[in-house]
């Protein structure tokens, strides 16, 4: 493989990369990130990168304000190096959920956050599964070359391989989750897919009730985009087993699991929880490295 090209992981995508460099045969190139005592952010870039295509990796968890940091500074110095053109791929995109000013004062931070990207303008900017709520196309505030990829055909492909469900549904526990609920019954074999509804009392406590979901004596595959405080689907948990669900498989792309979270929907005694890596977590069993290789072959490479 030519040497043309290099891979970069940050403090949270070194595994990433890593795996991407093997499976494409690109040369890996590390960066130093510590901190200073006063709590700055030191970084290096080790070897020489100008002239070269640079494919940055870094998720922006855990630890987001600092991840931010370092991913901005990384990016920038990149091409203040030389580097002929920079890739960033953000496997897990924070601040997306405050994607509006819901009382006066509030800062919109995924607004500044996308302007922060495009000032620096590397030549293409993927993240995964980004949370699509109130903003239904990215590109409106990140430009032209963002692009979002989504896990869930992996996800679905992990459930396919490890699991024989009976009578099979796939449910979103709130109607935000309906995109991502859609692709997972799609790519399940057109299974039937509806969405619970959620009513949230304050930020980590929600209500869930159901409309006209029939989850009688049937499996239920539970698909989200995040799983966070873990309020959401714990209670969406105890919702479906309380329509007569026999079984309910938790999945979602990325764990966050904040505090006592997986401790909170364990206990509600899921068949299994499964997520990706966009995020380092206990139930991350499925990599998102070969969407990420697969895309740098098609997009970039070709």
């Amino acid at each position: 493989m030519s040497s043309k090209y290099v891979i970069l992981g940050g403090s949270s995508g070194r595994y990433l990369a890593i795996m991407v460099s093997r499976l494409l045969g690109i040369d890996y190139g590390s960066t130093v990130v510590k901190k200073f005592p006063d709590g700055e952010t030191y970084i290096k870039i080790v070897g020489d990168i100008a002239d070269k295509i640079v494919i940055y990796i870094n998720s922006l968890q855990p630890s987001p304000n600092d991840k931010i940091i370092e991913t901005i500074y990384t990016l920038y110095t990149l091409k203040d190096l030389g580097a002929e053109k920079v890739y960033a791929f953000i496997p897990y995109m924070a601040y997306a959920r405050q994607d509006e000013r819901f009382t006066v004062g509030e800062v919109v931070s995924i607004e500044i956050l996308a302007k922060l990207f495009r000032d620096i303008g590397p030549e293409g900017i993927y993240t995964i599964d980004m949370h699509l709520h109130r903003i239904s196309d990215p590109r409106t505030l990140f430009g032209d070359n963002f692009y979002n990829l989504t896990a869930i055909p992996l996800l679905a492909d992990y459930v396919k391989k490890h699991y024989n469900l009976d009578k099979p549904i796939v449910i979103g526990p709130d109607e935000e989750s309906l995109q991502w609920a859609k692709v997972m019954a799609d790519c399940l074999g057109g299974l039937e897919y509806d969405v619970l509804i959620k009513k949230r009392v304050s930020a980590e406590e929600v209500i869930i009730e159901a409309a006209n979901v029939d989850v009688s004596n049937r499996d239920v595959v539970v698909v989200d985009d995040i799983i966070s405080t873990g309020g959401t689907m714990a209670e969406s948990l105890r919702a479906l087993y309380n329509l007569g669900a026999k079984k309910v498989l938790v999945t979602c792309v990325h764990a966050l699991l904040v505090g006592e979270a997986y401790e909170k929907i364990l206990s509600y005694n899921p068949l299994d929880m499964i997520a990706t890596d966009t995020v380092l977590s206990p139930i991350s069993r499925v990599s998102i490295a070969p969407l990420i290789a697969k895309t740098i072959e098609e997009d970039i490479m070709s």
